[in-house]
């Protein structure tokens, strides 16, 4: 009952989000235009679910009138398999739309900065870094995001010591903003001879990439130390040639970011200023955090790379969110990049969280 109130609230909200998008002053005004399309697109979607579960409830229920004059039949078996895929579409359409019902943030649909980096486990962390920038972009495909590699630094033994990668699309930030943290991996390296299962570790840190006309982040030339040097690692005849690679200092904050992927050190240095705004942008937002509370539960979630957030067990193909309490027997199917429903559990479960606060 409380789910289709909040239902009838938002479609009601619908009409009037059309009515504004018609209205000749929020075309002029590009930023509220730009607010007010993504409501659009999110109500237009909790309508089009909400329907579509009215229709399966519908159906359901008269196809169990039915099968109550027909179940000797051939027909009342065909009426039973129909039930059974209806309440298990329905369970799904439930839930699916008690995630809508979370409303829209400004920042949903923000280029989303992910930053990658191997943790204890040597060489067996950073090939589960590899293993996660792979299931990311492939998630990324599922969920029609684009991505961009910033910058990386290989490890000898494959995968990667450290990967930053952009990601931009729908929704991008909204089902991304939760990977931030520890995430640790149980399973059999490749390099075990005893079959032993080893237990490693990578962070995530996930930064929202500040627009052009974000006044919260502003970064002058006078306060950067720019040193260049010479690329290393896998990447063809110009590595070790020359001084293309590009590090920047930001002398107020001693943050420090790096870029050695182009050829160019202007591009190379442009890749590293994204990074280093998003960065100092992530320092004033948890400042800011800080400021309105001190306590630990209204920074939960913000990306804490301190936080065990998840586990990874290979040999039980499990996964398990400890925020949640979420355990799933799919490792293999989320390693290939399905990851929408744990996503999805974790707005919801945050959500509830603040409005409890």
């Amino acid at each position: 009952m409380l789910i289709s109130k909040k239902v009838e609230k938002l479609l009601s909200r619908l009409s009037e989000v059309e009515a504004l998008l018609g209205d000749p002053a929020v075309l002029s005004d590009q930023k509220q235009y730009r607010a007010l399309t993504q409501e659009h697109s999110h109500l237009t979607e909790v309508k089009a679910v909400s329907e579509r579960l009215e229709r399966a409830q519908k159906e359901l229920a008269d196809n169990k009138s039915l099968l109550e004059l027909e179940k000797e039949t051939e027909f009342g078996a065909m009426l039973q398999d129909d039930i059974a895929k209806l309440e298990h579409e329905i369970i799904n359409l439930e839930n699916r739309l008690s995630h809508l019902l979370v409303p829209p943030d400004p920042n949903d649909s923000k280029n989303t900065i992910l930053e990658l980096r191997a943790g204890t486990g040597g060489d067996e962390a950073a090939l589960f870094v590899g293993d996660c920038v792979r299931m990311y972009k492939m998630y990324a495909d599922r969920m029609g995001w684009k991505y961009e590699h910033l910058s990386s630094t290989p490890s000898e033994m494959g995968g990667f010591k450290e990967y930053v990668m952009v990601l931009s699309g729908p929704n991008v930030y909204r089902y991304l903003r939760y990977e931030g943290g520890t995430h640790r991996v149980q399973r059999v390296p490749d390099t075990e001879a005893q079959g032993r299962v080893h237990t490693s570790a990578i962070t995530v840190a996930v930064l929202l990439e500040p627009d052009e006309d974000d006044v919260d982040v502003k970064v002058e030339e006078k306060d950067l130390r720019v040193d260049t040097y010479r690329s290393s690692g896998a990447g063809g005849q110009h590595v070790n040639t020359t001084d293309s690679a590009v590090r920047l200092t930001h002398m107020p904050t001693g943050v420090v970011v790096y870029c050695q992927e182009e050829r160019s050190q202007h591009k190379n240095k442009e890749k590293a200023l994204r990074l280093l705004k998003a960065k100092i942008a992530e320092i004033e937002r948890e400042k800011k955090a800080r400021e309105i509370s001190d306590s630990r539960s209204s920074q939960v979630g913000t990306g804490d790379r301190s936080e065990r957030i998840r586990t990874y067990n290979f040999p039980q193909n499990r996964i398990t969110d400890h925020r949640i309490n979420l355990t799933k027997y799919n490792l293999d199917y989320v390693m290939e990049g399905d990851l929408e429903e744990i996503s999805a559990a974790l707005v919801a479960y945050f959500y509830e969280k603040m409005m409890a606060a």
